[in-house]
């Protein structure tokens, strides 16, 4: 066991568990005053709900023993044989449990991040069981696939730190939750405009800090990896901050503050695949395009017609789809000999493998989160009342409000 490694991989844990309180705050200035709480509850909660789960089965499932491919066994239920010595694999350097610790604050945010698409209209009774259901039948399942032995890991593709198995996962779920939800009461006229930009820029600014330690903290070890993902996450998001902006600018007229919140998210998205993979340059190119076609595609939100509240499908869904095929495109072995060349560097197969792997798991949390979704609907609803929305979610749901002014 190492020290250094251990000490690292402790304040990366800690970053990664401070990504949900930063997206709480990051969604929740992005809705009415009257959601601000109701919105911040829904990431909150998700560290109560999935750390139970991670505990009893969850780890199991994602890092157990392989079962066809699929998914994992039931060894590691109630972490049995988790314990203090090293890990069995890549985490052979750091305690079992705190690999599984780094590993829970991955599971906790990835349900987080879909609440932004349904925001302003779930019962919180069903977000609580959508919750349980999509982590267990959904992310378990395609973390297994890629981190855990599964499928997806044998075939030479590459997820440094979760483009698939969080970003492309989450934003192809919320596209069905937006569609299955419907619209929120007034939308398309009446103002939505976030009620508290400040809110959610600090709530950025906390996921950019933690994200260093999604990012760098996926090499494991205090290394050169690590350090070159961490440097890769910023000018990523550097990037695609201009580009967003540049884009918004040249089509609405105006640059804006939440623009460059979302297009710096939008680049920390689209880098976390290939934060290990790829060098400077190509992740400033990658920072560059996401930016741009987050914000079209955000900006395309209201001319498709479905309302994703706080632009889930657009930043996660798009941004993870193009991280995945870039990482096809940029990833050199001159950067991490354990990963693998993409196109651009000889090797077109490795982009197929990206392709295939990304929408094998778009197809899997399309269909999976349709049906959760549904069966939900009919156990106990899905909405709120149309009363219950006008007078807000913190009221009707919670009995509290987020300001006393």
């Amino acid at each position: 066991m190492n020290s250094g490694d251990t000490a690292f991989m402790l304040i990366a844990t800690a970053l990664v568990m401070l990504m949900t309180p930063g997206l709480a705050l990051f969604y929740g200035g992005m809705v009415r005053s009257k959601n601000v709480l109701s919105t911040i509850l829904q990431s909150f909660i998700c560290l109560g709900i999935v750390s139970i789960i991670w505990v009893l089965y969850g780890y199991s499932l994602a890092f157990g023993p392989d079962v066809g491919g699929f998914i994992g066994n039931l060894d590691l239920a109630g972490l049995k044989n988790v314990g203090l010595t090293p890990g069995p694999g890549a985490e052979a350097t750091i305690p079992h449990l705190l690999f599984c610790a780094f590993q829970l604050m991955f599971a906790v945010i990835t349900p987080a991040l879909i609440t932004g698409t349904f925001a302003e209209r779930v019962k919180f009774s069903a977000f609580l069981l959508f919750t349980v259901l999509w982590s267990t039948l959904v992310y378990l399942p395609v973390c297994h696939w890629v981190w855990g032995g599964g499928w997806m890991a044998g075939h030479g593709g590459l997820d440094f730190a979760g483009g698939t198995v969080i970003h492309i996962n989450s934003g192809a779920a919320a596209l069905v939750a937006a569609l299955v939800f419907g619209k929120r009461k007034g939308w398309g006229r009446e103002s939505f405009h976030p009620h508290n930009l400040s809110m959610t820029v600090l709530g950025a600014g906390l996921l950019w800090f933690g994200w260093f330690g999604f990012n760098a903290g996926s090499a494991l070890a205090a290394d050169g990896i690590a350090v070159n993902a961490l440097f890769t996450t910023q000018v990523a998001a550097g990037a695609a901050i201009l580009s967003w902006l540049v884009a918004e600018w040249m089509v609405q007229g105006k640059p804006t503050t939440l623009g460059a919140a979302s297009g710096g998210i939008a680049g920390l998205v689209a880098i976390t695949p290939g934060a290990g993979y790829v060098g400077p340059i190509p992740a400033i190119i990658i920072g560059l395009v996401a930016g741009a076609i987050c914000y079209l595609a955000v900006f395309a939100k209201s001319r498709i017609g479905y309302d994703d509240a706080l632009d889930v499908v657009g930043v996660h869904g798009v941004g993870g789809l193009w991280g995945a095929l870039a990482t096809g495109l940029f990833a050199s072995t001159a950067v991490n000999p354990g990963g693998a060349d993409g196109l651009f560097y000889g090797n077109p197969g490795l982009l197929g493998i990206q392709a295939m792997d990304a929408f094998t798991t778009i197809g899997y949390s399309v269909v999976m989160t349709f049906i959760i979704l549904k069966v939900i609907d009919m156990i106990i609803g899905l909405r709120v009342s149309v009363e219950e929305e006008v007078e807000g979610l913190d009221l009707s749901q919670h009995s509290e409000i987020g300001y006393s002014l």
